[in-house]
């Protein structure tokens, strides 16, 4: 089982992969919440444990950005013991919280726990929207009809972004995830890229790419997966 251990403290970090190490685990490690991220995106580990005052992103950003495209379970240790400080951690998109110092056996148990009651990410096999519908495990896409279904085509590239924000479904997935999340950290203001990437999946799964009704903008933030679902919530009268 792969554990991304994020911590600032290269003591802690030392320690920790040594011991969780001799259990078994294969410990990848970061110093810095961007790094945090961009092993996350990397390595795709089972678990990820981090702190919450860390250098470049604090602990709760990286749970923000790792919740816009993953359900993997995160479990923070931290030496902050206030409830506001829980609170914020787990509304933010945390599993779980442990203060330091903590005991090995509690760390122990609190990772059994998460990796043993969380679904895999994969467990959603298909989504659905208008005419297109998205299957993860192929990663394929169609356009469905009265005839016979129609493959849309995706760049790899095209294909990540749809899959994050729809991953991410209803959820506010903001310009600087997305671009850390495909392009790595140090491409996290090239917001070009994404307005060109985005207009292209729109023009390609959108019945009116200059409207469009599931992949949305929110101005001067990032972007939103709106699905059929949603839609008829908010319409008047439902």
């Amino acid at each position: 089982m792969k554990l991304l251990i994020a911590d600032d403290d290269p003591q802690i970090l030392r320690a920790l992969k040594v011991t969780l190490g001799a259990r078994g685990y294969d410990i990848i490690t970061a110093a810095d919440g961007v790094e945090a991220l961009g092993q996350a995106i990397e390595h795709h580990p089972d678990l990820v444990m981090l702190d919450l005052g860390m250098p470049k992103l604090t602990g709760v950003e990286v749970i923000e950005g790792l919740r816009g495209w993953t359900t993997v379970p995160i479990l923070v240790v931290s030496g902050r013991t206030g409830a506001a400080d829980k609170v914020e951690a787990l509304d933010a998109g945390a599993d779980d919280y442990v203060t330091k110092p903590f005991s090995i056996d509690e760390l122990l148990a609190r990772i059994r726990a998460l990796t043993r009651r969380l679904p895999a990410e994969e467990s959603v096999p298909t989504i659905t929207f208008g005419d297109i519908e998205v299957d993860f495990s192929a990663k394929h896409v169609r356009r469905l009809g009265e005839g016979e279904p129609e493959s849309v085509r995706l760049t790899p590239t095209e294909w990540r972004i749809l899959e994050i924000l729809l991953r991410g479904a209803g959820r506010l997935i903001t310009r600087e995830s997305l671009l850390t999340q495909v392009w790595g950290p140090h491409h996290s203001t090239d917001t070009g890229y994404l307005r060109l990437y985005l207009a292209q999946l729109r023009k390609k799964l959108e019945p009116e790419p200059s409207r469009p009704r599931y992949l949305v903008t929110i101005l001067g933030m990032g972007y939103r997966f709106i699905s059929d679902d949603e839609q008829a919530a908010q319409s008047p009268g439902a």
